[in-house]
């Protein structure tokens, strides 16, 4: 019987103990918290989106870095098999917009509450707030892991080595980029790092004053001088400091980093549904009905109250200007800003902010046929920590899920199926 160390209580880390411990080895989850998942518990705003229900190609056209690394990952745990996982083990499931799973319960916790389950069930000894230090190689010249050095200069042996200890984002769970460190003492190279699913800053004051507004069903063009980045329909909400909301988290993972980096002009299609000439019949119907009005009481009907005072001001047309006087080249402007309200994005906020990490430890100097450093024989990692991520939509935890499966079940010696 072996013994397996896995450092990292998160998705990955659960996963690969569970798989690692299905195969019959002597498995020790070691977590720096006081509780496992904690990460987890935060999750699709507390509700966690633990998967997508698409089909393959659609997840892997969602991983936005290194996305072939992942077709054993993805072969030997896709997202059936993550649904069947957690539903024999007690987790209802159910599938909503965007094909995005959710426990039943609306409760992360009980996805949590159900890896635990698994976890006593397999035996996997779990040792909370156990702080790892640092990978342990071979005493006897033989280059090869041989365990885990703690924070207070405790050795945990092993056979083989799990590093789940995840990225830089949401660092109060205890992401705080240890396993980068770990994996450069041992002479893997880690890549450049760079939040992502993170929101935007902007330039312009007004955005400040929209604070809040949520506008749905809306569409955004991000472009890098003449460059078009971006071009998606959905949801987005204005902050203090810019925009936020699933259009711009992945807008943040769809740009490169350096551009990202730039001033980037951003246009939000208000009414994308109506091209400019049904906008503008749907202007004359309203003036229509009161040729004395003034404009701001017409154009209220058109936006959120929240919205009109800006519209009016960078709308060229007096707010009290009477309808009948609105010429039609005032009207041709007016319909242009509501077909491209421009927002100047200035970068985007920091990994405190950012749901998951682009950048960590080469996919080069890692076999993805078992997850196991080819630097180091013995040594496994999955999850974040590796420079892979995806859009929102539960991408990323799938790459958790299927990585962390791989490498237990690898480490293990077993091979590679569905739980």
């Amino acid at each position: 019987m072996s013994k397996i160390v896995v450092v990292g209580g998160g998705a990955a880390g659960m996963f690969a103990a569970i798989a690692a411990a299905q195969e019959g080895q002597e498995v020790t989850l070691l977590e720096q918290n006081e509780k496992l998942g904690k990460k987890l518990y935060i999750t699709g705003k507390g509700r966690c989106n633990l998967t997508n229900a698409g089909d393959r190609e659609v997840l892997f056209a969602h991983v936005m870095t290194n996305p072939r690394f992942l077709y054993s990952a993805f072969s030997a745990c896709d997202n059936q098999s993550v649904i069947a996982f957690f539903e024999a083990n007690g987790l209802r499931t159910k599938v909503e917009r965007g094909n995005r799973v959710f426990p039943v319960s609306d409760h992360a916790s009980d996805v949590t509450a159900a890896l635990q389950r698994a976890l006593k069930e397999r035996q996997v000894q779990v040792r909370l707030r156990a702080k790892a230090d640092g990978v342990v190689c071979a005493a006897d010249g033989e280059r090869r892991a041989a365990g885990v050095r703690l924070a207070g200069g405790e050795v945990v042996p092993a056979d083989r080595v799990i590093l789940a200890t995840g990225g830089f984002s949401y660092q109060t769970t205890g992401s705080t980029g240890d396993g980068y460190r770990f994996a450069r003492d041992v002479g893997h190279t880690v890549t450049d790092l760079f939040p992502s699913l993170v929101p935007f800053e902007a330039k312009e004051p007004y955005v400040k004053s929209l604070q809040g507004l949520s506008l749905r069903n809306v569409r955004v063009r991000i472009r890098d001088g003449k460059k078009l980045l971006y071009d998606e329909f959905g949801e987005l909400l204005f902050t203090h400091f810019g925009v936020s909301g699933p259009l711009l988290l992945s807008a943040s993972a769809a740009i490169r980093p350096a551009q990202a980096k730039k001033e980037l002009d951003m246009v939000i299609d208000l009414k994308p549904a109506m091209d400019e000439e049904q906008l503008d019949a749907r202007l004359l119907r309203e003036f229509a009905e009161g040729k004395n009005r003034q404009f701001k009481n017409v154009a209220g009907s058109l936006f959120p109250a929240k919205l009109l005072p800006v519209m009016l001001a960078l709308g060229g047309i007096p707010a009290e200007k009477r309808v009948h006087e609105i010429t039609r080249e005032e009207r041709a402007e007016f319909i242009r800003l509501m077909k491209a309200f421009p927002v100047t994005l200035c970068g985007v906020r920091g990994f405190d902010e950012a749901i998951v990490t682009r950048g960590g430890v080469s996919v080069k100097e890692v076999n993805p046929s078992t997850m196991e450093s080819k630097l180091l024989p013995g040594l496994y990692f999955c999850g974040e920590l590796l420079d892979l991520d995806a859009m929102t939509g539960g991408f990323n935890l799938q790459i958790a899920w299927s990585t962390g499966y791989l490498a237990g079940a690898c480490a293990a010696g077993g091979e590679a199926s569905i739980l």
